[in-house]
């Protein structure tokens, strides 16, 4: 068996993820979105099944498995039409810096959640003034005898209010140099002083954005998650994961605009044939085949370098896939949005929403000029321009 193959338990995974999936589909995730409804009962389904903690040890309740299983399931469900952005947050990005760093304690109390859906952990490092600068994050943590004191803003972060906690990236202060360096800890929800107001959006989706502000919020000891002195190298350990899961996000909804599109240009009859014989309409959609494949591809050897432990291999590959993923998806949502002609832009089709869903990847988790920055530099060797 290649490289270039999946497995065959990762093939029956992603097999019975789009089975169950489907049961929902893009009519309900949509209905969900503008009633103001939530997607739980999906989550919590995928958690029951085992799918939403695959990537997490066994004996916190998880699968055992890899990045790219969780990334399997997450682009699974994108393309059965329900994308959850938390799915991105909450067992890749905050189970693998739990996983990996934090106590066997913090293990035990927050890990089982994550994997079952009764636990979901948001995630907190964008800031108003940082923007994609996290050397620039200006959320404090100082000791107050055996606990810490949070002061600072964060924005644009996901389903807040759908989740327990949220781990939140600070800065404290370093005793023998006094300078600050990151930390992250676990901040409950519900904690006085923690205040989330959500973010009106034009996207259509159930999970809502926010602005948070900590405003003297009160920790306990262990609420500090890994080494205090660790630093980036914990931050980021969970950004690889995040790049990878925004990869197979934006994959799963450019397959999803695709099918639509094709399935439309077989039936669609102008001019006495469908309008996918037409090379116009066919050609785009080859195009946006390939460019997906490649995407998709690429976001496997992401996750295969990073479950082999090469961090370094990983980044590389992983803000690749991120790239190649968005951009595929947005190219797919336009193509789909013309195929379908004025039909495209109506919200019986549901297509037009997808131009907003997909547009969103080329911003977050991190920009495609930062993305190209970054193989500038270490890709190809560049002076650093920022």
């Amino acid at each position: 068996m290649t490289t270039f193959t999946e497995t065959e338990e990762r093939q029956e995974l992603r097999a019975a993820v789009r089975r169950l999936a489907s049961k929902y589909g893009r009519d309900w995730f949509t209905e969900k979105a503008r009633s103001g409804g939530k997607t739980t009962d999906l989550w919590l389904e995928i958690g029951k099944n085992g799918y939403l903690g695959i990537n997490i040890p066994e004996q916190y309740g998880g699968g055992g498995g890899g990045i790219g299983d969780i990334a399997a399931v997450c682009e699974e469900l994108s393309a059965q039409g329900c994308p959850l952005l938390l799915m991105v947050v909450s067992p890749a990005i905050c189970g693998t810096i739990i996983s990996r760093y934090g106590t066997e304690e913090q293990k035990q109390r927050w890990l089982p959640g994550l994997c079952d859906g009764t636990g979901t952990m948001a995630f907190a490092i964008t800031e108003p003034d940082a923007g994609t600068n996290t050397h620039n994050i200006t959320t404090t943590a100082r000791r107050d005898g055996d606990g810490w004191v949070l002061n600072g803003r964060k924005i644009y972060i996901s389903g807040v209010d759908e989740a327990d906690n949220v781990l939140v990236v600070a800065r404290a202060e370093d005793a023998k140099t006094g300078k600050l360096k990151p930390c992250l800890f676990v901040v409950p929800t519900d904690a006085p002083g923690l205040e989330a107001k959500a973010i009106a959006m034009e996207i259509v989706s159930p999970e809502l954005q926010f602005q948070v502000f900590l405003d003297d919020v009160r920790l306990p000891a262990d609420a500090l998650v890994g080494d205090e002195d660790g630093g980036l190298v914990q931050l980021f350990a969970g950004l690889n994961p995040e790049r990878i899961m925004a990869a197979a996000f934006s994959t799963g909804l450019a397959r999803y605009a695709l099918d639509k599109a094709t399935a439309y240009a077989k039936e669609r009859v102008v001019f006495k044939t469908p309008i996918g014989a037409h090379q116009a309409v066919a050609h785009p959609l080859a195009q946006s085949h390939i460019e997906i494949e490649l995407a998709r591809l690429m976001t496997q050897k992401a996750a295969a370098l990073y479950d082999a432990g090469d961090d370094l291999g990983a980044g590389e590959a992983a803000n690749m896939a991120k790239y190649a993923a968005a951009e595929a998806a947005c190219d797919a949502a336009d193509r789909a949005v013309q195929t379908h002609g004025g039909n495209g832009i109506t919200q019986e089709y549901g297509m037009a929403g997808l131009l907003v869903a997909t547009r969103a990847g080329r911003i977050a988790p991190v920009s495609r000029e930062m993305i190209l920055n970054f193989v500038s530099m270490h890709s190809l060797g560049l002076p650093k321009s920022y």
